[in-house]
Parts: structure tokens; C-alpha cells; sequence
């Protein structure tokens, strides 16, 4: 059936016909314009107030240091040109000098905050309090916001989609789930919990929400293979791999990189990780191989980031007197380009357990950055695949610190190689891995739910 639309003003003859709290996007009434021919060159002839409502959810945005929250500030304030966004966001995790209380609307993305409890995410039980506390918070806010046109949960916490399907039930609004990682999934790879009764049940309702989103989205082929295996429909999943901005992230020289020179690292082989030090990592066994390779006093690992596994990390370099491995905290975001060009190598871990319910995103920015890395993924998983496909990086079977401690060692002494593979990376980021790339597929997902759900409406 043919179904044209027209987006009816508050000031039309018709507007009185409308139910009260129909979707914005969903006031329609005849119109020469087809669901299916709405494009980005229709949105740009709409007036502000005329751009479809998105509303995206999750507790990390500006101006956390996480990954997860700065990828979402980028995706919607590109966004933002073509449609109205809003973010229902938590406090940041940390201080931050930014006076994020001051500015609800920013790069023309509306920001909603919601008061919530910020203990010690080291503590398991206290951090279940957080996502108890942020998703209760979020389930009576969202009520009392503008309704959108697209719902839109991420995973931080994994309590979200709950909260978007309280609204989808309510007012009809379609949702999209945006997978970051898969819950309860990592938890049960992690042995944060069992895989009881309860925990079953709690997946099955999760997934249950994941059935009735218009799409999914998530970061590899590995995370879609899980949602297939578990009976989402295939033709709702998109793969969207997160990304970096190849624009502020780029190499940079060793003889011109600050961040060397400030931390006394000129001339020395540095090995980095840089990210959440959290659970997901098990980075335990590469400070066993920098244990091994503390001989050689050329080689030095540099540990950057915040998480809950850090101070154990910590105390593992300190109880075996580790002078090779040096912990810094997050990197301002505008010298990246410095701290992720200052290793020769970097460490990009993925147990298998994991490899199906996530995707590193500190690849892309190590991408972009010019450098190689060493990773333990799983040889059938899509890191494994693109490091081997690409040649941007070197593999090892997991859990073997010595095998870690060797190839390093290799490496050192080919310089030649990890410089072509570092060329490669740079060449990878800019074809397949920027901003541009990633805004532009999610674009599409945007634009095919609006129109299922305008066809629907008629």
C-alpha cells in the first residue's frame, strides 16, 4: 500500500486532529512525499524545530574519558545537522574541569542530565548500585520528556533497554538498540556471575526487548552472530564498527612526540595499552610478560587509563618489582595523536570468551594513529581476521605471558616490518574506520526505521 505522509505544523487547520502525545514524526496525514523516498536531502529543507526527535540513552557522554562516552558525543553532534537529538545521560565518572551542569544544549545536542549514585566502581556490589540507580532514574525522566521519534539504548548500563521499552510500550515509539557490548553475555565470560536461573530469565527478557526494536546495531560480525544465534532477525542487524577521528589522530614523529620527551621515554621501545583498565581486558598476563622482558632495558610498557582493575594492576607490577611498566591516567583527548604515537606497539587484548560479545574500539584509534599492535584474539573472530587481512599487527595464542614476552622481543628487532605494518594501519583508518564512515551508516539505520514506522502509522 502506498502511504504518503506530511508533517502537520502546530499552527495547521489539522493539528487539532492529531492524538495528543503521537510522535512528533508521526503526525501524518496525505502528502506527495513516500516514506521510502525520505532522504538526507528532504531533512535539509526542514526547519529546526521540524528535524525528526531522536533521544539516545546511556550514562556516559561529555565529558567522560571513556570510549563509550566520547564515541557518542561525536555520533550525535554529527548527527545533530539532520535531526534533533537528545541524550538522556548520567555525571561523569570523574572531576572534569569542563562546567558539564552549565551546558544543556551542546554542539546542538540536547543533554538531559539525571542525578544518580557515583560510588566506587571497583566494588561489584556498588557499582550494581550505580546501574540500579541511573536506569530507575531514566525510567522517570524519559516519561517526562519530549516524545521522540526514535528511542535509541546503549549498554551503559545493560538495565537501558528496559527503559526504552517502557516508552516504546507506552507511546509506540520505535526503538533501536545500540550494543556496545552484550549483556548478560560478558558478565558470564567474566565470572561476575552465574549462569543461574535468574540470570536466563533476565536474558530472555532482554533479548525479548532486542526482538521488538525496529534495528540493532552492533560493532562486528562476531556480536551479530551471537543476536542470530539467539533468534534476532537477520535483516534488523547492522554492523557499524565504532571508529576514530582521523582528523586529530594521526602519526607522529617520535623526534617531535611531547608526550615521549615529557615522560623520559625518548629512545625506549614502548609497549602501550591504552583504555579502560577494567575487567574485560585480563591484562594481568601482559605485566607477567613485562616481568620477563625486564632485562631488557630498552623495552617499557606504559599502562593508560582509569578502571576497576587498576589498582590491582598495580599492586601486581609493585609485588614483582617491576620498574619496566609505568601507569598513567587518561590523556587529554586533543594530545592522542602524541600518547597513542609514542608506542611502537600496542596492546589490543580479546579473550575468546569475550571476542562474540564485544569489540576493542581502542583499535581505531591505534589505527589512525600509524602503529601496529599485538592481540590475542581468538583465531576466528574479526580482530583476529582484520590484523591478519590487513597486516596491521601481530597474533598470539592468549594466556601464554612468555609467547607475549617473545614476539615482543621479535618485534624490537624488526623494526622495518612493524614501520610497513604502521603505514598499513594509517591507510586502514582512513578507508574504513572515520567519524564519516560510521555517521553515515548510522544515517541510513535512522532513515530506514523512520520510514518502516511511517508506513506502519498510515
Amino acid at each position: 500500500m502506498n502511504c504518503d505522509f506530511q508533517v502537520v505544523s502546530a499552527c495547521s487547520p489539522l493539528a487539532d486532529s492529531i492524538p495528543q502525545g503521537t510522535p512528533k514524526g508521526h503526525q501524518i496525514v496525505g502528502s506527495e512525499c513516500h516514506p521510502k523516498e525520505r532522504s538526507v536531502g528532504c531533512l535539509n529543507h526542514m526547519s529546526p524545530q521540524d528535524k525528526p526527535r531522536i533521544l539516545f540513552l546511556n550514562r556516559s557522554y561529555w565529558p567522560d574519558s571513556e570510549a563509550t562516552g566520547q564515541l557518542l558525543t561525536e555520533l550525535c553532534e554529527s548527527l545533530a545537522d539532520e535531526f534533533d537529538v537528545h541524550v538522556l545521560a548520567g555525571q561523569p565518572n570523574a572531576a572534569s574541569e569542563e562546567n558539564w551542569r552549565d551546558e544543556p544544549v551542546r554542539n546542538g545536542v540536547t543533554i538531559h542530565r539525571v542525578s544518580h549514585t557515583v560510588l566506587p566502581k571497583s566494588n561489584m556490589l556498588l557499582k550494581a548500585v550505580n546501574f540500579v540507580s541511573f536506569a530507575a532514574a531514566c525510567r522517570r525522566q524519559i516519561m517526562k520528556l519530549p516524545t521522540p521519534d526514535i528511542v535509541i539504548f546503549e549498554t551503559d548500563p545493560f538495565l537501558l533497554p528496559f527503559v526504552a521499552d517502557r516508552l516504546h510500550r507506552k507511546s509506540g515509539v520505535p526503538m533501536i538498540g545500540y550494543l556496545q557490548d552484550i549483556y548478560p553475555d560478558v558478565a558470564i565470560a567474566l565470572g561476575k556471575v552465574k549462569n543461574s536461573w535468574f540470570i536466563r530469565k533476565l536474558r530472555q527478557k532482554m533479548f525479548d526487548v532486542y526482538k521488538r526494536c525496529e534495528r540493532m546495531v552492533v560493532l562486528s560480525t562476531d556480536m551479530k552472530q551471537l543476536l542470530l544465534d539467539s533468534q534476532i532477525d537477520g535483516g534488523k542487524i547492522h554492523v557499524i564498527p565504532n571508529w576514530a577521528n582521523t582528523e586529530t589522530i594521526y602519526p607522529v614523529p617520535h623526534e617531535k612526540n611531547v608526550f615521549l620527551e615529557r615522560h623520559n621515554l625518548l629512545g625506549k621501545f614502548v609497549v602501550m595499552y591504552s583504555g579502560n583498565l577494567g575487567l574485560t581486558q585480563r591484562l594481568e598476563e601482559f605485566i607477567e610478560a613485562a616481568a620477563l622482558l625486564q632485562h631488557d632495558l630498552e623495552i617499557q610498557f606504559v599502562f593508560i587509563g582509569r578502571g576497576a582493575r587498576k589498582k590491582t594492576l598495580q599492586s601486581q607490577a609493585e609485588s614483582l618489582g617491576l620498574s619496566n611498566v609505568l601507569f598513567l591516567d587518561y590523556q587529554p583527548k586533543a594530545e592522542l595523536a602524541h600518547s597513542l604515537s609514542a608506542a611502537e606497539l600496542h596492546l589490543v587484548p580479546l579473550t575468546e570468551e569475550l571476542s562474540r560479545c564485544l569489540m576493542p574500539s581502542k583499535l581505531y584509534g591505534i589505527l589512525a594513529a600509524g602503529r601496529p599492535y599485538i592481540t590475542n584474539a581468538p583465531d576466528e573472530s574479526e580482530l583476529h581476521q582484520i590484523t591478519c587481512s590487513q597486516q596491521v599487527g601481530l597474533t598470539i595464542k592468549p594466556g601464554l605471558p612468555i609467547a607475549i614476552a617473545e614476539k615482543i622481543s621479535e618485534a624490537k628487532l624488526d623494526r622495518q616490518t612493524l614501520t610497513a605494518m604502521g603505514k598499513r594501519c594509517r591507510l586502514l583508518a582512513e578507508a574504513k574506520f572515520t567519524r564519516k564512515h560510521a555517521t553515515t551508516a548510522f544515517k541510513n539505520v535512522l532513515f530506514e526505521t523512520l520510514n518502516i514506522h511511517e508506513k506502519l502509522a498510515c
